[in-house]
């Protein structure tokens, strides 16, 4: 797996040219996101667009919001109209198996961000963050803050995503080093701010003397703060996110988050589409392996000033 180190994650989404006009000589590229009320997946969907449209292609964006069938769909639509490429943030790794199978059955290269699928030598790539890296990187900070001790709770993502998986994994292999911090509850929240609120709200109840939080990703550590502000728990609290998103950063700066792990998710949609465009242009792969990681980026108190657009550290 080929992995893309610290590339410049300040030129992904600050500044980009958009070309005029709503036809292209070049063609369309599809770009199908999970769910564009994240922040996340909007900045996903919104820099492929740029960048398609910077290169002289006709892009649309849509959305799957998790739903296989939806994806399916939304697949079928591209091969209706033509696509060029498409550039997929899959909804299940085992689930969007078939979609991406027919679209290349189709004779249209299927490029894979954010996630991947459970099977190699269908899409031309597969551009993800490299989450294990990332939640090393957060584990590490987050144990440190708590001083390897307390009791903890860990909010898990959707079970269908590799993704919440990996970075449970990566948690567990740095804080099961600290025998003094005892793990309360592991609940699933599926990447939701809502499912988060609701589920911290189940555990302050049924737990008391919650000394920190964990969470997959940052929406449901910013459902789990809402739940212990509303409880009055909110004192002492260490909560550690991931994703870089805007509301996180808001959060770190109002001092109720204690950090955020960056993924470049600007890096790889601009990446993808321009591996997209050379594939179109030349029948050949502009980075031979299929598989590439991304590093991602701690954002703490210290650094967060250098944050400066959606999903972007300058350092």
């Amino acid at each position: 797996m080929t992995k893309i180190t610290k590339r410049a994650l300040l030129a992904a989404v600050a500044v980009m040219p958009l070309m005029a006009g709503a036809a292209s000589a070049d063609g369309l590229i599809s770009i199908i996101v999970n769910d564009p009320a994240n922040p996340y997946w909007f900045t996903e969907g919104e820099v492929a667009k740029a960048t398609a449209e910077e290169l002289g292609y006709e892009a649309t964006v849509a959305a799957h919001k998790g739903d296989t069938n939806t994806e399916s769909t939304l697949v079928d639509t591209a091969i209706t109209n033509g696509a060029a490429a498409i550039i997929l943030d899959p909804a299940n790794a085992d689930g969007s198996v078939g979609a991406v199978r027919k679209a290349v059955d189709a004779g249209i290269p299927v490029f894979l961000v954010n996630a991947e699928i459970n099977e190699s030598g269908l899409a031309q790539a597969q551009l993800v963050s490299n989450n294990a890296q990332g939640a090393a990187l957060g584990a590490i900070q987050w144990v440190e803050l708590t001083g390897g001790e307390g009791d903890y709770v860990e909010f898990f993502g959707n079970p269908s995503d590799n993704n919440a998986a990996t970075r449970s994994n990566g948690y567990e292999t740095v804080i099961s080093q600290y025998p003094d911090l005892n793990k309360l509850a592991e609940e699933v929240a599926n990447w939701d701010r809502t499912q988060g609120f609701n589920k911290m709200q189940s555990l302050i109840q049924a737990n008391d003397g919650i000394t920190a939080v964990i969470a997959g990703n940052d929406e449901m550590a910013l459902g789990a703060i809402a739940a212990l502000k509303e409880a009055g728990k909110m004192d002492g609290v260490i909560v550690g996110g991931f994703d870089g998103s805007p509301d996180a950063v808001d959060a770190i700066k109002a001092g109720e988050l204690a950090y955020t792990v960056l993924q470049p998710v600007a890096v790889f949609a601009e990446e993808a589409v321009r591996q997209a465009d050379h594939f179109i242009n030349t029948g050949e792969k502009l980075v031979e392996e299929e598989k590439q990681l991304f590093d991602c980026l701690l954002i703490t108190p210290d650094n967060v000033d250098a944050y400066t657009a959606p999903f972007v550290l300058s350092e």
